[in-house]
């Protein structure tokens, strides 16, 4: 017994060369290896949204590192009754340092859903 095609009708569309090398581009900007599903995303929802990670990625990082120096704080607390101002000054920065790029990364993503 054969499985039944969920997409049943197939659309022909003739390019030139040139046209086709713009429609692969487009689909590697996009991230989307299958022709077929990247021609039927445009022309069912009109546009393709590629987002750019690399500033969540920095933010991760970011991230890392403030937890890590948190986890050193406690340690130093827990081992040795304190903190040093200078400490507390450095985790304030790492913090203000990670809050305004995410608070930017935010308010960039709502514009996209908005759209």
């Amino acid at each position: 017994m054969t499985k039944k095609r969920v997409r049943s009708v197939p659309i022909y569309v003739w390019v030139r060369p040139d046209e086709l090398e713009v429609i692969r581009e487009r689909m590697a900007e996009a991230g989307i290896r299958n022709m077929s599903a990247y021609i039927r995303k445009m022309a069912l929802g009109g546009y393709v949204l590629h987002i750019d990670l690399e500033p969540v990625k920095e933010l991760v990082s970011l991230q890392r590192r403030c937890a890590n120096n948190l986890n050193q704080a406690a340690i130093h607390a827990n081992s040795y009754g304190g903190l040093y101002p200078d400490e507390l000054k450095r985790l304030q920065k790492d913090y203000a340092d990670l809050w305004g790029p995410l608070s930017d990364l935010l308010a960039q993503l709502s514009a996209i859903v908005t759209m």
